[in-house]
C-alpha cells in the first residue's frame, strides 16, 4: 500500500518529467522513500527532506536520492535554495506546515503538489499555510488524494512496482517492533519520525 500510494500520487498528480526537480518530505518513510525513487526512475532530480544525518545518509546513499535536507539542522528554506537552485517542479508532501511553506517559496510556475499526508498536524495542532500567494502566482496544482479511491489502478501499480523491486531500482526498509505490547511505543515513535521505512509490529 505505501508503494502504491507513492506511485499514485507521483504518477497521477506530480507527473514528473525528465530533468525536473522533485522534492519529497518524510523521505526516509515508507511512502516518501518510494516516491523519490520513482522520481529518479522517471528521470527527475530527487531531493529528500528527513530528520537527522542518519536518515539523510540512508536517503542518499541507499535510496539514491540526489540530495537530502536535514530539517533538524537549520532553516529548510536556505537548505532548499541550495539543494534546488533551479526551483521545485514537484513536491510530494507528507508533512504540511512549515516545510510546505518553505517549499512554496521555491516552486516554479506550473508546479504540482500531491498532498499525501499532514504529519505536522497529527498531534492535533493547527496546520497553517502562510505562503498561499505562491499557489496563485506560480499556478500551482495542489491536490490531496487517498490511495483507496482508485482500486482499479492497484493491479497495474503492483506489477510495475514489483518489477522495479526485482530489478533493484526500488529499495525499501522496514522497522519492526516485537510484540503487541510494543505497539503504542512504535506508533508514537513513527509520529516522532524514529522509523526507517514502514513501521511494523510483529505479534507472533
Amino acid at each position: 500500500m505505501p508503494g502504491i500510494t507513492a506511485w499514485m500520487g507521483l504518477g497521477l498528480i506530480g507527473a514528473p518529467k525528465a530533468g525536473e526537480t522533485v522534492v519529497v518530505s518524510a523521505a526516509s518513510g515508507a511512502v516518501g522513500s518510494v516516491a523519490g525513487q520513482l522520481a529518479r526512475i522517471a528521470g527527475g532530480r530527487a531531493v529528500g527532506i528527513a530528520g537527522g544525518p542518519a536518515k539523510c545518509d540512508y536517503v542518499v546513499k541507499e535510496l539514491g536520492f540526489d540530495e537530502c535536507i536535514d530539517y533538524k539542522a537549520g532553516p529548510v528554506d536556505a537548505a532548499l535554495k541550495a539543494a534546488a537552485p533551479g526551483g521545485v517542479d514537484v513536491y510530494f508532501d507528507n508533512v504540511g506546515g512549515e516545510i510546505l511553506d518553505a517549499v512554496l517559496r521555491r516552486v516554479n510556475v506550473g508546479a504540482r503538489i500531491p498532498l499525501c499526508g499532514l504529519i505536522s498536524g497529527y498531534d492535533g495542532g493547527e496546520i497553517a499555510i502562510r505562503n498561499v500567494y505562491a499557489l496563485l502566482v506560480s499556478r500551482v496544482r495542489l491536490q490531496g488524494f487517498i490511495v483507496s479511491d482508485r482500486m482499479d489502478l492497484w493491479p497495474g501499480a503492483m506489477q510495475e512496482l514489483a518489477g522495479h523491486v526485482a530489478a533493484g531500482r526500488i529499495k525499501y526498509r522496514e522497522t519492526i517492533a516485537q510484540g503487541l505490547e510494543s505497539a503504542p511505543r512504535a506508533f508514537l515513535g513513527m509520529l516522532r519520525g524514529e522509523n526507517f521505512g514502514k513501521q511494523l509490529v510483529r505479534v507472533s
